[in-house]
């Protein structure tokens, strides 16, 4: 009789099986494929591979300056550049290897129908999962107004629910007064987990010309300089998500094994791995050694065990200089 030995790293999310908690966030890998020219790298080593932002017709993206590093942070506006859903399902899909890791299309639009269509176009498709780019901070129509509009975000998610049986994984913006309020209005939509958070919105400026270095004006802040945000809004989120079931994608300036294990700990049942492929493309391999090192040490069985443990510190009222 044969057993079989499930690695601790393994999770369920969305009803898919995924090797490892990490993510490959969307815009940070391409279409899967740019990574895997890099000596040592292996997609076998994240649970899933977010594809690059896709809409109905061909997108040039914004013009230059797009991407500028910033301290402990990236600022970019790449504008959604991409080949058109069409190219992507029928030339691109077919070259990835699926056996390797699970891919999850990322969907964006510019009004409610395109989400929508793009969304039934992958539908048809090998993808394992979609994504819902309702947040995407840099680019001048839609987009930013979807995420922060939590009418808008639900009329989004219904639009891509009734396209799709597939996973519906709604990547939700910082960028908002209530994201807890947004999270509860996607779920009733039909959303099947989230992704917490998007870039937060910053700008640069050349003080020489007195202009903004990114062509877009304003882009996406990632990197470790958003990561206490991004905590905060998974924890927030999490309060939300607990009770229906619904997973989320933390993510927001993981570098390493300890950032990963504070977004789970806040509440995320995966992690994305993003900026920090920038320098480290090999990041992968090191963060799954320090979570399995860390669930060892735990005597923990399983990195699901991990996820909404965080215990918050007792409220106390600090006396003022009057002694009150």
């Amino acid at each position: 009789m044969t057993t079989t030995t499930t690695s601790p790293l393994a999770i369920e999310f969305c009803g898919m099986s995924f090797a490892t908690p990490l993510v490959l966030l969307s815009g940070c890998v391409g279409f899967g494929e740019e990574y895997t020219r890099v000596k040592g790298f292996s997609n076998r080593e994240a649970g899933a591979v977010c594809l690059k932002g896709t809409t109905l017709e061909p997108r040039l993206g914004n013009l230059p300056h797009r991407i500028y590093e910033t301290p402990d942070g990236m600022l970019n506006a790449i504008g959604l550049q991409n080949p058109g859903v069409d190219k992507v399902v029928n030339d691109i899909l077919p070259t990835l290897d699926f056996s390797e890791t699970r891919f999850i299309a990322n969907v964006s639009g510019s009004t409610v129908e395109e989400y929508g269509e793009v969304t039934r176009r992958f539908d048809d498709s090998p993808i394992d999962a979609i994504e819902i780019n309702i947040s995407c901070p840099n680019v001048k129509e839609g987009g930013v107004a979807f995420g922060n509009d939590p009418d808008m975000s639900a009329r989004v998610v219904e639009a891509c629910r009734a396209a799709t049986n597939k996973p519906l994984i709604t990547k939700l913006s910082p960028n908002q007064t209530n994201i807890a309020e947004n999270a509860r209005r996607c779920i009733e939509a039909g959303t099947d987990g989230f992704a917490v958070i998007n870039t937060l919105m910053g700008m640069a400026i050349d003080i020489e010309s007195r202009s903004p270095i990114i062509g877009n004006n304003q882009g996406g802040l990632s990197g470790q300089a958003i990561k206490p945000v991004a905590l905060l809004k998974v924890h927030q989120v999490y309060q939300v998500c607990r009770d229906h079931g619904i997973p989320i994608i933390g993510q927001g300036g993981i570098t390493t094994a300890e950032d990963a294990l504070e977004f789970l700990i806040a509440g995320a049942s995966a992690v994305g791995i993003g900026t920090a492929l920038f320098y480290d493309p090999l990041v992968c391999g090191k963060i799954n050694a320090g979570i399995t090192d860390y669930l060892q040490r735990h005597e923990l069985n399983s990195v699901a065990q991990l996820t909404g443990t965080l215990t918050l510190n007792a409220p106390r009222q600090t006396p003022n200089r009057c002694g009150c």
